[in-house]
């Protein structure tokens, strides 16, 4: 029987981590789709009802906070797994938890990690998410 395809979204404006989180994630039966901003990124779940989304706090046009706050409340993308992604704790010493985003949002990401990504914890924390 043939592997089901999964779609991954990474939502980042930068190309660099676009690129890398493809070569670090890739794998047999996955596809990746871009958003440069957190528009593209709410256009994007919305039309390719992602299995995964990889999201950046700090975009254009609409951080990542708001983004996962817009997602909450589709019933379409309510239950999409995100990983938030930011490299503000590496620039301020201030770090994010997803309990503190929960608190704040109503709901925790399935997942937040620090940038610079580790190529090991981003696959290891994808696969476990989309349960392959």
């Amino acid at each position: 029987m043939p592997e089901l395809t999964r779609t991954i979204l990474i939502a980042d404006d930068e190309p660099d981590i676009h690129e890398f989180l493809q070569a670090a994630i890739e794998r047999e039966g996955l596809q990746f789709v871009n958003a440069v901003d957190g528009e593209e990124a709410l256009a994007k779940a919305h039309s390719e009802t992602p299995d995964l989304i990889i999201l950046d706090v700090q975009m254009p046009k609409r951080d990542g906070f708001s983004v996962f706050a817009e997602l909450q409340k589709s019933e379409a993308t309510r239950d999409i797994p995100v990983i938030m992604l930011t490299g503000v704790g590496e620039r301020t010493g201030v770090k994010f938890k997803s309990e503190d985003m929960g608190s704040f949002l109503g709901k925790e990401p399935a997942a937040y990690i620090d940038k610079p990504v580790d190529a090991a914890g981003i696959r290891e924390t994808a696969y476990s998410l989309m349960r392959i």
